[in-house]
């Protein structure tokens, strides 16, 4: 079988609008390898749209994916198992113990040692204590290890987050984005991260797509960022583009 060459995503003049509503405009950009790259803007920006229509969960109005070298949206089905998403929007069943849970995402992706890969997933992320557990009862910072396991259960090679530490306390976040730092490492994955967390978008990635109103306003390094906008932290980057300032000047 040919290898991928190329980068993992790659999306050009995607958009998507209902009826009179644009939510978001064309927007191209590409993931290698190994990349991290953050979809900043406030709400309504088009981040979760965006990250929608890369999932295959939303059809865009125009415009081309290609994941792993291949048009995504004839050929999903050969992609979808190298990939997977995290959010702590999206909660797991309650009834079903954490250990169901993780068997039944195992199953859909094709894990080939579920029982295995659970109990390895549990070591690392420290599931063990409550990997009986209905899902239902676990602590939001349980729950985003289990959504952590979840997400990496079949070693993606592409990972969509989305907003991954929201309403965590500092040290839960703290070690979430460092399990993922120290995924991204080992496996090479490309990371597409929505966040309103400017440190940690400053800290995971190192290239960052500025979006206000569903429109593509900025492209660049968080360095580049800073350096472009005179700021000393991307939480001021972001509200000069909330704010429509150029440099800190209103325009």
């Amino acid at each position: 079988m040919a290898l991928d060459t190329g980068p993992i995503l790659r999306v050009e003049g995607i958009s998507k609008s209902y009826a009179e509503t644009v939510a978001v405009k064309p927007l191209s950009f590409a993931l290698p390898a190994g990349s991290v790259t953050g979809l900043l803007g406030g709400n309504g920006a088009g981040k979760t749209t965006t990250i929608g229509m890369v999932m295959g969960l939303i059809e865009p109005t125009t415009g081309m994916i290609e994941i792993f070298g291949r048009d995504f949206l004839e050929d999903r089905y050969r992609a979808l198992g190298r990939m997977n998403f995290e959010s702590p929007y999206v909660d797991m069943p309650h009834r079903l113990t954490v250990r169901q849970n993780l068997t039944v995402f195992g199953r859909l992706y094709g894990v080939r040692d579920i029982k295995g890969k659970i109990e390895e997933l549990a070591a690392d992320l420290a599931l063990a204590e409550f990997l009986d557990r209905p899902s239902g009862r676990l602590s939001a910072g349980q729950k985003t290890r289990v959504a952590l396991a979840k997400a990496l259960i079949n070693e993606p090679e592409l990972l969509l987050l989305d907003e991954p530490t929201a309403s965590l306390d500092p040290d839960t976040a703290d070690w979430a984005r460092a399990h993922l730092e120290a995924y991204r490492r080992r496996r090479n994955c490309a990371i597409l991260l929505a966040s309103h967390n400017m440190a940690e978008v400053e800290r995971l990635c190192d290239r960052v797509l500025m979006l206000k109103q569903g429109s593509l306003v900025d492209d660049g390094s968080p360095a580049e960022l800073l350096t472009h906008y005179g700021r000393a932290n991307l939480e001021e980057v972001f509200l000069d583009v909330a704010r429509g300032r150029a440099n800190g000047a209103a325009v």
